[in-house]
Formats: C-alpha cells, structure tokens, sequence
C-alpha cells in the first residue's frame, strides 16, 4: 500500500509488513474494535481498517506522526482515528478486542529514550525494553475479556522477557511469526556496539523479528 510520509515518521518496515500480515493469519481481523499503538504513517492501522469491520483507533507520541496518519487515513478513505499521546494514555478509560503494536524496541547506548526526534520511533533503552516492558504491564487494562495484544519487536531485546511479562499479567502468550531481515541502516551503525553488547555474533548483520501474541481469558 502506498502511503505519504513526513519528515521525521517512522518508515514502514519488515516489521510493520510482519505486523499487518500476522493480524489477517490470526483471524483477528473480525475484530470489532481495534487499537494500534505505534501507529507512524498509519500503515498498520489502515491495513486493519482494510481487512474488515473493524472500528480502529491509532495513537503515537510524535505529532509528525499523527498528521501523516491522518493524511493517509483520509486519502485511503478508511476511517481510523487518530490520536496524539504517550503509548496508551491516549485511551485511557477504553478497551479493545485486538490491540497491535510496533514499538521502539532498538538497543541503543543511551538509557533512556530520546526526548525528540525520528530516533523516538526505534531507540528504546540499552535493553531496548524501555518502551515494551510498559506496555506489557499496562496492556491488560486496555483489552477486553478474550482480546489479544500482537506486539512485534527483534529478538535482541528479549523473546523470553516479554513472554514472561505477558504471562505474569495474566495472558497467554506465544510466538506467532518470526522472519529474517538483514540490518537497516541503524543496525549497521550499531553493529560494533551490539557485539560489545553481546547481543550479535561477530559479524552477524541480519536480525530476526518476531510477531507475539498474548490473550487474555474470557
């Protein structure tokens, strides 16, 4: 789908194709209310708006962002609300059958997370937890009795630790997509430091991103 893009939003990616693709082959596609969070250029979110009748509410803490979204809300002629704010408190007060998620999940050698710029899109801590261990936390309170949270990230940051995050909130969660990609343009400046950092093999530039899913009860 082609989209436009303001200076300074997030370009959509091998993850947020990951992303969009894994909200069809879940079958969650015939949600009725739908959150994404992270949205950039609204890709995501006009692919979940295009999939079904679903209502689709977008939010993303860069105001580039959340005009480009709108921009392409309108020119796509699909009906997504876009929203201005940090992570969730958008939508505070609100719940939703699916909520999708493509953080800022890049390990970077800053602790924490860049007041602005386009590098709030991807740096996320030396961890690169510092947005997605939040939002693991605070998820629950925004899904409705049997609703799923799809939230993809590299492995670098953690499989295991958003997993366990995921279930000590109380959902069931899993990997559902995994894919290969060769470093973007900020790996690679990165790489001396990923491998210092332990989290690459020497020489190693390519990374493996992964779709996960977590469910709460019924």
């Amino acid at each position: 789908m082609r989209l436009l893009r303001l200076p300074g939003t997030y370009r959509p990616q091998a993850d947020t194709r990951l992303l969009a693709t894994a909200f069809v082959e879940q079958g969650l596609h015939g949600a009725g209310r739908v959150l994404d969070v992270g949205t950039g250029t609204g890709a995501v979110a006009l692919a979940a708006a295009a999939s079904g009748n679903c209502e689709v509410t977008a939010v993303d803490v860069s105001r580039q962002a959340v005009w480009t979204a709108r921009v392409n809300s309108a020119w796509r002629r699909r009906r997504v609300a876009v929203l201005c704010g940090d992570l969730l408190d958008p939508v505070v007060g609100r719940t939703f059958d699916v909520v999708l998620a493509n953080p800022p999940y890049v390990p970077a050698p800053e602790e924490n997370m860049p007041p602005r710029g386009s590098s709030r899109a991807w740096d996320a801590g030396t961890d690169g937890r510092f947005v997605l261990d939040r939002l693991c936390a605070q998820i629950p309170g925004f899904l409705n009795a049997g609703g799923s949270l799809l939230v993809v990230h590299s492995v670098l940051c953690g499989v295991g630790a958003t997993l366990g995050l995921l279930e000590s909130v109380g959902l069931h969660a899993q990997v559902v997509a995994r894919r290969r990609t060769p470093f973007g343009p900020v790996l690679r400046e990165r790489a001396a430091f990923l491998e210092e950092r332990g989290l690459v093999a020497p020489g190693c530039r390519e990374e493996e991103l992964v779709v996960i899913r977590g469910d709460a009860q019924r």
